[in-house]
């Protein structure tokens, strides 16, 4: 049904159409593991965003979206009254999973302009969650074209042979499928681009070691694991061409909210005159928001004091564990969109790129 220009091998999240269910891969079980979950509560989808069995902004925004589709079938022989009462619950209910992921809040959104479109028009039932799988499925289209649109841009900045540095895991797995940071990798590689990829391991969670690796290994693009604390070393020794991140939000102003780390690795491309990219669909830009409207989310301590549920420090001591951390604007080199690639001033033009 879609002809994409290159291979699809890995789906975070995906519509069934048979059972009518959002499906996704447990991240959290990965890469020892690849099960499946598939649901049509959006009660249990919230679960797993909040326990980030679902994680990275674009996958929490499909899930989302599908999450609501999947919930209006299930619901559809109540009462009109009724299922506009539910549904708008199970908004709700997923809008308060997470606090910083700009593309959550998009695609619900496109979702309640569905349903507030629906209830003006009095359609019936029925006719309401074939719209709202329509726009479901077309919020989770547009998020794999735009990854591999980007992924075009975006390899016309990787030169031939390059080192590439990332951080966290901005792949496939962190989006409906194809990925960010990993979208621009995957081109290049397939355009016959001979890259090699460093990537950081990711406390607390390890997304890096855990999903990024496991992604570029099935990808066949060779990989190199480091700890966080060893990318200021890597670049000081020239082993690094240029960072691609992925991000969270963007705000108007251009700052980029992304994995905690994220910044630090910014502080030293510039240092070391490397190019700090970041791979992001318009989804992810926030023009309403300023820096300071943006909420940065805190998670369990314990994910710190623990690696894969094993405490490595004492339990009862205290631990800061903040999800993301905002990279300023003078420390990003260019911004990659599906648009094209944005760069500075990025106060005037991410507004020209979305106007």
């Amino acid at each position: 049904m879609n002809n994409y220009p290159y291979p699809i091998k890995i789906r975070a999240v995906w519509w069934d159409e048979s059972s009518k269910e959002v499906c996704c891969v447990n991240t959290k079980k990965l890469p020892f593991e690849e099960e499946i979950i598939c649901s049509k509560e959006p009660g249990r989808v919230a679960k797993a965003i909040i326990d980030m069995e679902i994680r990275g902004a674009p996958a929490i925004g499909v899930a989302a979206a599908l999450a609501v589709a999947s919930y209006a079938y299930k619901i559809s022989n109540l009462n009109r009254e009724e299922f506009f009462r539910e549904i708008e619950n199970a908004v709700n209910i997923l809008w308060n999973t997470r606090p910083t992921a700009h593309n959550l809040f998009w695609a619900l959104k496109r979702m309640k302009r569905i349903i507030h479109d629906s209830i003006e028009k009095r359609l019936d039932v029925k006719e309401v969650s074939v719209k709202l799988e329509e726009e479901a499925i077309k919020i989770m289209d547009e998020d794999i074209w735009s990854n591999i649109r980007l992924g075009e841009y975006g390899a016309q900045l990787v030169p031939d042979n390059a080192t590439i540095l990332t951080h966290c895991n901005a792949g496939a797995l962190a989006t409906a499928a194809f990925g960010t940071a990993e979208g621009v990798m995957r081109v290049a590689w397939y355009k016959g681009k001979k890259i090699k990829v460093i990537a950081t391991e990711t406390r607390p969670v390890l997304q890096g070691a855990r999903l990024t690796v496991w992604e570029l290994v099935k990808e066949g693009i060779p990989v190199t694991l480091i700890t966080d604390n060893m990318v200021g070393y890597v670049m000081r020794k020239g082993l690094v061409d240029l960072v691609i991140v992925g991000a969270d939000r963007i705000t108007k102003e251009g700052y980029v909210i992304n994995k905690i780390g994220t910044y630090m690795i910014a502080l030293s491309a510039k240092r070391n005159n490397t190019p700090f990219y970041v791979a992001a669909p318009t989804s992810t830009i926030d023009l309403e928001s300023s820096i300071n409207d943006v909420v940065i989310e805190e998670r369990n301590p314990d994910e710190v004091r623990r690696v894969m549920d094993r405490y490595i420090t004492l339990p009862e001591v205290p631990a800061l564990n903040y999800a993301f951390d905002i990279t300023d604007p003078d420390l990003v080199t260019a911004i990659i969109t599906e648009k094209g690639i944005v760069k500075p001033p990025f106060d005037e033009n991410l507004k020209k790129l979305l106007s």
